[in-house]
């Protein structure tokens, strides 16, 4: 049975790593949680390593940029790793041709122009219009705002029969920016899979992301086992289903996309809603909390 926690510090002994998502436990799009990053504070200062693990899809340079802009103290991480990382890669070793559609705000722009040293001898990517090109690579939508799925749906079709497969950034359905729910690249990719296009997805649930992270901390000189590594996440689909395939312990913040199942209070779920409906969902964190705290 998962356990309701109400802070971090009560569990965080045993555990050596945290990967912990940004959206819905660090921040709502707007502004920081001051609470979330004071807990992360004190999850390095008692030695511990901190990765922000993220489906953003960009680069973590530019997560870094936006974060700082935030006020993000340095010392509540470590390294990041973003969706938008391990699609990079994917990206510019080929894996859906050299002529991409490039579906998506513009900024995403840094996945075109800020390659790894490592990555810089491989052939050039080139953007073109959708009847030019030889796969996709999905963001977004263009007006992530204004948008949904079903604005795409005629030129999925032309690319589904053309058999263009298509790189998700992002496996996220949706994030709350503020009070608005807005559409992620990982609804466009799920109606283009469900009209039998081949999708590839590299963040969270999927392992790209997660050998994105380890590479990161091995980068640093910090090695774990599987054992000591705790993620946190808002996310069913896609961070509580990714610890449990890493074979690592999660803890739900049940006060994020999830909220209005448990009760009036985001930050003090109901604990018998919770628990009916993790059974009910099949998911098995070993613990939750209203607020990453």
């Amino acid at each position: 049975m998962t356990q309701l926690i109400d802070s971090l510090a009560e569990i965080a002994a045993p555990y050596d790593v945290l990967y912990c998502d940004l959206w819905g436990c660090l921040h709502n799009g707007k502004a920081l949680f001051p609470e979330a990053v004071a807990a992360l504070q004190a999850f390095r200062r008692k030695g511990g390593a901190v990765v922000l693990l993220t489906n953003a899809p960009r680069t973590r340079h530019s997560v870094k940029r936006r974060l700082d802009q935030m006020g993000l103290p340095e010392d509540a991480y470590d390294v990041i790793a973003a969706s938008g990382d391990a699609t990079q890669v994917a990206m510019l070793q080929g894996a859906a041709g050299r002529k991409l559609w490039h579906l998506g705000p513009g900024k995403d722009e840094d996945l075109f122009t800020m390659i790894p040293d490592w990555l810089q001898d491989q052939p050039p990517i080139e953007r073109v219009d959708l009847d030019q090109a030889e796969g996709i690579i999905c963001t977004g939508p263009f007006d992530e705002f204004n948008e949904v799925p079903e604005d795409y749906r005629a030129r999925f079709l032309s690319a589904k029969v053309r058999g263009l497969t298509m790189l998700n950034a992002n496996p996220d359905l949706v994030v709350d920016f503020g009070d608005t729910r807005i559409y992620c690249s990982g609804a466009l990719a799920q109606l283009y899979e469900e009209m039998g296009g081949e999708v590839l997805s590299f963040g969270k649930p999927h392992p790209p992301v997660y050998d994105f992270a380890r590479s990161q901390l091995a980068a640093l000189g910090i090695s774990y086992d599987n054992d000591a590594v705790l993620a946190i996440g808002d996310g069913v689909r896609t961070d509580i289903r990714g610890a449990q395939a890493e074979g690592i312990d999660a803890v739900f913040v049940t006060g994020g996309l999830e909220a209005h199942r448990f009760g009036d209070d985001p930050a003090r779920p109901d604990p018998a809603r919770l628990q009916a409906w993790l059974v009910a969902e099949d998911l098995h964190p070993r613990y939750a909390m209203g607020r990453l705290r």
